[in-house]
């Protein structure tokens, strides 16, 4: 443990150091101002500007009364840097002013001591502060390393989603922001064959490491689940089952998720899907109708058992699906209603997706919205290939 007396006045610190060294502290260094002491930290000789190289020190002595600065405006400069304000600050003085001492633990001290010094009494106090940043320290490494943990978590979730597909008659991608490290939000697609493609955005309840945990379990099943099933109801059964087989001990949350699963058949211009207690995906013909894929059934997880019906839609020549989680809407001031006509309004203006416009409108860090969520968006485009007639027939 280094620590760093700053006094003006040599006997004082000579008395100091031979305290110290008979209690086996012996790596101390001593200064005789505060702009000493602010170079001895890493800063400039003014106490301005960036820290500049990292320092051992553990602790400062810091003489209150010195000339030129004293150690209470020393302190508040110290307490500027965050690199520097985990180095408890014990002040010594003469001053019984309890006004000055008030002002001084305001600055950021986290103790003082008085003269003539007592040695049991500032041997304790040191061994306190000591204490105190040896736990800080090792609180702030334990959230370093969480921290580092939760990037890596981070990057695995995010190499479970889907990668771009860009076919003749079909293409999909999505625009993604989770609120933390991990996110509860989920997009997943599988082809299927002969020109079938299967399609799911679900958003869990809540958001961080409990939701993203329940999200990784989803995506560990869905491609098994999607390509055995197929259909989209018996899919959403299966999830329901699949998760409601999860033992989770506390009653106090209820865990669940919304959904919505497409089966888009580019051969026949059919779109089957189940809505389960999602916002409605957005259904934009080449006539520039639009169709709402609403709600049919419950949020996956809340019952045992739900009945999920397949509704189906067909569609010719172009045109574009947009799925969307309730970040997205939340990033639109107004009621839902409100939000769900906003979206149908400025993203119909064309089939394929405009990836900077869609940026710009959603996802940018300047867009007001009552709280932080999870914004996930996945666009659709229906294409005619060339030769898709003949292929037909």
């Amino acid at each position: 443990m280094k620590i760093l007396i700053v006094d003006d006045n040599p006997t004082n610190i000579i008395i100091v150091r031979e305290i110290l060294k008979k209690e086996n502290y012996r790596d101390t260094v001593a200064v005789s101002s505060a702009f000493e002491m602010f170079q001895s930290l890493g800063l400039d000789h003014t106490g301005q500007g960036a820290v500049t190289s990292t320092t051992d020190i553990d602790l400062i002595l810091l003489d209150m009364m010195m000339p030129e600065m004293d150690g209470i405006e020393a302190c508040r400069i110290v307490q500027q840097y965050e690199e520097l304000r985990d180095i408890p600050i014990i002040m010594v003085t003469a001053v019984g002013d309890s006004k000055k001492l008030a002002e001084a633990l305001d600055a950021g001290a986290v103790d003082y001591v008085t003269k003539p010094i007592n040695k049991v009494e500032l041997m304790a106090r040191i061994r306190l502060a000591l204490r105190l940043k040896q736990e800080k320290d090792w609180h702030k490494e334990r959230d370093q390393r969480l921290q580092e943990e939760l990037r890596l978590a981070g990057l695995v979730q995010n190499a479970v989603l889907s990668a771009p597909i860009d076919d003749p008659f079909f293409e999909v991608n999505a625009l993604y922001k989770p609120s933390f490290e991990l996110a509860g939000d989920l997009y997943a697609w599988y082809p299927l064959g002969e020109g079938r493609y299967g399609i799911i955005l679900l958003d869990m309840m809540g958001h961080g490491i409990s939701s993203s945990l329940f999200c990784m379990f989803i995506a560990s099943v869905l491609k098994d689940t999607v390509n055995t099933y197929v259909e989209p109801e018996k899919v959403i059964q299966e999830l329901n089952r699949r998760f409601s087989q999860l033992h989770i001990d506390s009653q106090l949350v209820q865990y669940y998720f919304t959904a919505i699963y497409l089966v888009v058949d580019t051969k026949f211009k059919r779109i089957d899907y189940v809505n389960a207690g999602h916002p409605p995906g957005l259904l934009y013909m080449e006539d520039g109708s639009l169709n709402m894929l609403e709600t049919g059934c419950p949020p996956v997880g809340l019952f045992d058992k739900i009945e999920a019906e397949t509704r189906s839609i067909t569609y010719n020549g172009k045109g574009h699906i947009v799925l969307y989680t309730d970040g997205l809407l939340e990033a639109v001031e107004g009621t839902q209603e409100e939000q769900i006509d906003y979206l149908a309004r400025n993203l119909a203006a064309s089939h394929m997706l405009d990836i900077e416009r869609m940026q710009e409108m959603f996802f940018d860090d300047n867009v007001p919205q009552e709280r932080e969520d999870d914004k996930c968006l996945v666009w659709i485009s229906l294409k005619e290939g060339e030769g898709q007639n003949e292929n037909q027939e």
